[in-house]
């Protein structure tokens, strides 16, 4: 079932999301809708908070559907190790036509639960590092626009609030 993703300013966006303890069929079927939304929105990565959902649990594809054996589950990720800077242009299904560089480690290592409940580490690099980091923003309350200067922010939120007032938004 494809889910809504929520448009910033909506407030789950900006709060932490609380964990997963039930790993169980309906947390498996959530999690091949957050799979059928991500692909409906043409994304690479999803977080429950952006379909209104407050759980640490996201998606991310980066072969969008081009190869099965890509696709991640993180529940409950934490972030255990960085290395390296990376500064690349990001996007987010939240914030849809805001673009903008920021800076991220270049390298991640990751732990979390897969759908049954069981612990794993993932190590990230480039886009994958980025996914990761950028996704787990979302389920501590962080957008991305928040990582940017202050300056780029104020022109970004003034840009939006342009886009709402117009309707296009």
């Amino acid at each position: 079932m494809i889910r809504e993703i929520v448009k910033y300013p909506d407030p789950i966006l900006q709060k932490p999301a609380e964990p997963v303890t039930e790993f169980n069929d309906e947390l498996r079927s959530l999690v091949d809708d957050m799979f059928e939304s991500m692909y409906a929105a043409q994304g690479i990565g999803l977080a429950a908070p952006q379909i209104g959902l407050s759980k640490r649990l996201t998606v991310i594809d980066l072969s969008f559907k081009k190869n099965p054996e890509e696709k991640i589950v993180l529940i409950n990720p934490e972030i255990i190790h960085k290395e390296g800077k990376q500064s690349e242009e990001e996007g987010c299904l939240s914030l849809p036509e805001i673009r903008e560089k920021v800076s991220r480690a270049f390298k991640v290592r990751v732990r979390a639960q897969n759908a049954n409940g069981e612990w794993f580490e993932l190590d990230g690099e480039e886009l994958l590092s980025r996914a990761m980091q950028h996704e787990i923003d979302h389920l501590d309350g962080i957008l991305f626009i928040f990582r940017v200067s202050g300056l780029k922010r104020d022109l970004l939120l003034r840009k939006i609030r342009k886009m709402q007032k117009n309707g296009e938004w």
